[in-house]
């Protein structure tokens, strides 16, 4: 047997031993804690530092008449990435469309309106956080395995497993047993119901066709547009008269000069152009047409700014060619082209269709034959086109089929009279059936 000095050590070294043990696994953790420790606090100042450079854009100035607008679209979304000057959102005013652009090259990390929202100049409206621009990665999940486990017990854990059978499915062999027969007294029961069918009425016939609606809220140029039109319908007395002009002088030099000036000037040369000079030179001639109410005080314009109706797909626009009294026929279709090309790209800025002193609309490409147009306030009168259509008339004493156009004049009587009304239009006929006499004009 082993003696009492020889157990008593053995015993003694086991203690330290295992104490040893202990204080080391304590260091172990603890050294694992400071260091989960330390990577969550840089993590806290990696976020806490970014989340102090987070700007706020707000609402852009748009014009000293607009102070609000309807946020029409988001063209980015929380977590995307966009660059210096990118489109982020879309805001829809009466008048035109403003765009609102990152200030700088970020990501997107709040979204402080929603869309179809009224949003107010200077008001909060997103929030970017600077870094990179460009596209963000999409995520990817990732399996999380345990290390500690073999790999040929980890199993997919995002797959469910099958339910267990329960003791009946036991003793069936796992197949689910067949559902109640029907008895009797239900077959009885659902019977009865037949004969109820049977006594009731026909029903009436359904309508064949569709028949649903919708319903779509009015953008704020259409709403308006709306709005003007019969502020201009209560406030003017608007009176329209109407003449025919033989196009047939002004359709011939169209033929022979508009490839010359397509090739050299590369542009269209249209009927816009006559009309447009023809107007100014009558307008020179009969200033009242060329006037606006203003209080109790009429305004005389020295100069004729021509607004031109555009039709685009959110409503009509009136874009307006200045100083149209000195310009040439080339200039006027360069001029229109151009600021029809902005209006159907909805690039049209407040100062293209600001000012305006008289309107032409041309409703003849769409095949209108006959129309009253309405006064673009504070505007004295418009101009209406229409379709060229062939017809007989009596020309020398003979019957002849001529091109013709029929023209109206809607004024505000509260300027013009009808003399003054029926003498311009008729000094507009007489420019455009012989054209010749517009390079007579004194200007």
């Amino acid at each position: 047997m082993l003696s009492k000095r020889v157990i008593a050590a053995a015993r003694s070294r086991a203690f330290l031993a295992s104490r040893n043990v202990q204080y080391r696994d304590t260091a172990v953790s603890l050294s694992k804690g400071w260091k989960v420790a330390n990577s969550q606090i840089r993590r806290a100042q990696f976020h806490s530092s970014h989340l102090l450079q987070v700007e706020t854009v707000k609402v852009p100035q748009m014009a000293e008449s607009i102070s609000e607008g309807t946020l029409r679209s988001w063209s980015k979304q929380v977590g995307d990435s966009v660059e210096a000057d990118e489109e982020v959102a879309t805001i829809e005013t009466d008048k035109i469309d403003v765009s609102v652009n990152a200030p700088k090259s970020g990501k997107i990390v709040e979204l402080l309106a929603k869309e179809d929202d009224t949003v107010n100049v200077g008001q909060d409206l997103f929030r970017i956080e600077p870094g990179e621009g460009g596209a963000s990665p999409a995520p990817q999940e990732q399996k999380k395995v345990d290390p500690e486990e073999p790999k040929d017990q980890q199993l997919d854990k995002t797959t469910p497993e099958p339910p267990a059978p329960s003791g009946a499915d036991k003793q069936s062999g796992g197949i689910p047993p067949e559902g109640p027969k029907e008895s009797k007294k239900e077959v009885k029961q659902d019977s009865k119901p037949k004969e109820v069918k049977s006594k009731a009425p026909p029903a009436a016939p359904k309508a064949s066709g569709n028949r649903g609606e919708t319903r779509v809220k009015m953008n704020r140029m259409r709403l308006r547009i709306a709005e003007r039109l019969k502020e201009s319908q209560n406030a003017a007395a608007s009176l329209t008269t109407f003449n025919e002009i033989d196009m047939s002088s002004l359709m011939e030099m169209r033929k022979k000069y508009k490839d010359e000036v397509l090739k050299e000037h590369d542009v269209k040369l249209g009927f816009m152009s006559a009309f447009a000079r023809a107007c100014a030179l009558a307008l020179k001639e009969i200033p009242a047409a060329n006037a606006s109410i203003d209080g109790d005080e009429i305004v005389y314009h020295d100069y004729v700014d021509l607004s031109v109706a555009v039709a685009t797909p959110k409503g009509l626009v009136t874009p307006v060619v200045r100083n149209a009294e000195s310009m040439g026929f080339v200039d006027i279709e360069k001029e229109i082209a151009a600021l029809g090309t902005k209006a159907r790209d909805g690039k049209l800025t407040l100062e293209d269709m600001a000012g305006g002193t008289f309107t032409i609309s041309n409703g003849g490409v769409f095949g209108s034959l006959y129309g009253t147009p309405i006064i673009n306030l504070p505007q004295s009168a418009v101009l209406g086109m229409h379709a060229i259509k062939d017809k007989p008339v009596v020309v020398n004493g003979q019957i002849v089929i001529r091109p013709i156009m029929v023209v109206a004049l809607t004024y505000d009587h509260r300027l013009l009279d009808g003399r003054e009304a029926v003498t311009f239009l008729v000094k507009v006929r007489d420019y455009i059936e012989d054209p010749r006499k517009m390079l007579l004009a004194l200007n």
